[in-house]
């Protein structure tokens, strides 16, 4: 499921919907933003996975409802966003609790997201 070709005001659209499913921890509805094949990366992953890299939009839902399963709602804060046409790439920087984090999604002609970094701090 994609939005068609991303631009700034799709990346846009995308960002508030990314926000608001991850609010309500609706893994269903962020996995269906990914296309079958997609990558996410994360240094989270290697403790559940054994591999940062967790591949196909399938082991990235089984990955997430495993972390993430168990939390019914999150108040995941925006700090800001920033969209690269040239390449496709989304970045958002996000804060949850104490945790800040920012997180790239590359897309593909489809609007779907094929690869995805996390990386985080304090």
């Amino acid at each position: 499921m994609g939005a068609g070709k991303m631009d700034r005001a799709a990346a846009e659209r995308f960002v508030a919907a990314w926000h608001a499913n991850w609010c309500k921890v609706d893994i269903d509805a962020v996995v269906a933003h990914f296309a079958g094949d997609a990558q996410m990366r994360s240094p989270l992953a290697s403790s559940l996975t054994g591999s940062p890299v967790v591949m196909g939009a399938e082991n990235i839902r089984a990955y997430w409802r495993e972390a993430y399963g168990h939390v019914e709602s999150a108040d995941l804060k925006i700090l800001g966003w920033s969209w690269d046409e040239e390449i496709t790439r989304l970045t958002v920087w996000w804060q949850l609790g104490d945790v800040r984090a920012s997180e790239f999604m590359d897309f593909d002609d489809a609007g779907r997201v094929v690869r995805s970094e996390a990386f985080y701090g304090k």
